[in-house]
């Protein structure tokens, strides 16, 4: 039989276990997505309806990042956590970027992409900060030889390493596999920044985004306002997204929304299109993702070019169809910078991009401005 002195040892225990259970069971609960059935459109989906019964608990909303327990299957990314502590900014932010063979071979655009790190103004440590993720072995083999932070994320789908033209199926398998590591980043507490391998930097971006946003996204065509998620259509190609609870939310929405019914089978398939289409009701339902929209002056692109060289951050070879023309193009570009970045501080004001739409890429821009 116990001593009363362990008796009491005991019941102190017990009251200590409950004590620190009762905040995380209340925290689960208020984390915790309300008990539904499965979606029948995306506008419910968008209006903050839950796509199957899901709970977290001990998600931080301040995006702290701390501690952050989930009691849902996870799917397995192996060595990231590792990886992520080492290549994470002091605020726990990593710059992602995702290559196949064909966008990491020798000249093509990881070399653009990196490169422009080195050229750009005070941009360069940011390398150190930035995870390449390669779809299949050539790419990881080619970042490994020119890159210290790689990270294999295999994709299930036939073709992926070569040069997918946007929306084509293995383009498609490529954007939504970049969706599942995302929110797996997101669930160990990082904030990431994803960038197109087809942007190249000249400036950096973040003294331009709100760090106060869940999401600052890019935008091809900026309506002036960066809080209207109705008229700002989101170019997936560019965006912040902070760690909380919320977003690690939004990430398993969007991906869910991919596989729901549409009203006669219409619709958008990829990222972006979804995105755009659930945008609205992940800001005003019950999530309150707080989005904002990028200026393109600052993120600027070749949709919808502006080419103010002493403001541009970044510059997008959206709007352009093919490998081969967004490398020549974005070539041209980066030629432009180094030209300007030659200049002295009174030639630079004002400056104007030189480089202006080629041959190659008139019509798919006409097609696209309508």
């Amino acid at each position: 039989m116990g001593s009363p002195h362990n008796g009491a040892r005991v019941s102190h225990s017990v009251s200590f276990l409950l004590g620190a259970l009762l905040p995380a069971l209340l925290l689960f609960f208020l984390a915790s997505d309300r008990v539904g059935e499965q979606l029948s459109s995306i506008a419910s989906l968008a209006n903050g309806s839950p796509h199957q019964q899901n709970s977290y608990a001990n998600l931080s909303t301040d995006g702290s990042g701390a501690e952050k327990v989930h009691m849902y299957e996870e799917e397995s990314f192996p060595g990231l956590p590792e990886l992520l502590s080492k290549v994470a900014m002091d605020d726990r932010t990593v710059i992602i970027t995702l290559v196949n063979e064909a966008w990491s071979a020798e000249g093509s655009l990881l070399d653009l992409f990196r490169g422009s790190f080195r050229d750009g103004e005070g941009i360069a440590h940011l390398l150190n900060h930035t995870l390449i993720v390669a779809v299949d072995p050539g790419a990881m083999a080619r970042c490994e030889a020119v890159h210290p932070h790689c990270y294999f994320l295999e994709v299930a789908a036939t073709n992926v390493s070569s040069a997918n033209r946007f929306m084509s199926k293995s383009f498609m398998e490529l954007v939504w596999a970049k969706l599942s590591l995302q929110q797996r980043i997101l669930q160990l507490g990082y904030n990431y920044l994803y960038t197109d391998v087809d942007i190249v930097w000249f400036r950096d971006p973040f003294r331009h985004i709100n760090l106060y946003a869940d999401m600052a996204i890019s935008t091809d065509f900026f309506s002036g306002n960066p809080d209207d998620a109705v008229k700002n259509a989101p170019n997936t190609g560019f965006y912040y997204v902070k760690s909380t609870n919320r977003t690690v939310e939004m990430l398993r929405r969007w991906r869910a929304a991919r596989s729901l019914p549409r009203p006669g089978g219409g619709g958008p398939t990829n990222d972006q299109g979804i995105f755009n289409e659930i945008k609205a009701g992940l800001v005003a339902g019950e999530l309150q993702i707080r989005l904002v929209f990028l200026d393109t002056v600052f993120f600027d692109g070749f949709c919808r070019l502006h080419g103010e060289m002493d403001k541009v951050c970044t510059m997008h070879a959206n709007c352009c169809i093919g490998l081969e023309t967004k490398v020549h193009d974005l070539r041209n570009v980066l030629a432009d910078w180094k030209n300007y970045s030659s200049l002295t501080p009174p030639e630079k004001t004002g400056a104007q991009l030189k480089w202006r739409y080629p041959a190659e890429c008139h019509e798919s821009i006409k097609t696209l401005l309508g």
